[in-house]
């Protein structure tokens, strides 16, 4: 699969927020197939799975796990998405939380706007396991 998209972009010079808004759709969009194709639920069922799965909270303990994993590169653009100035925290999240989720989707969307796709594809497989 290539990236849905396939007009030009520079993504080494985009925002981290940039980047964490195109990750942030890449890993919703991953989740909720995932799930789909899991079992035939009710939509609301598979509504309430995904939000289990795509909030800060989750997100967070995920990247943590994932940390050890990341290359040099990697990790750069993980620290450049949770450091990112950002005017919105959610009132179920810490700041921490939500900045290392904030992270996480930049990283994905680095990543995948990269064209690295099977790249994508074996980090976020490891959603599966944790």
């Amino acid at each position: 699969m290539e990236r849905l998209y396939n007009g030009g972009c520079d993504y080494r010079t985009m925002s981290p927020l940039n980047l964490a808004f195109v990750g942030d759709g890449v890993y919703d969009l991953f989740v909720r197939e995932w799930l789909a194709c899991s079992g035939n639920y009710p939509v609301g069922k598979l509504h309430r799975l995904k939000v289990e799965k795509v909030c800060c909270k989750a997100q967070a303990e995920f990247m943590n796990a994932l940390m050890p994993k990341l290359t040099e590169e990697e990790l750069a653009i993980f620290k450049r998405g949770r450091n990112a100035h950002t005017c919105h925290t959610p009132k179920n999240a810490t700041s921490e939380t939500y900045h290392t989720a904030t992270g996480l989707e930049a990283l994905i969307g680095y990543i995948y706007l990269k064209g690295d796709i099977p790249r994508v594809r074996e980090i976020l497989s490891l959603i599966e396991k944790t």
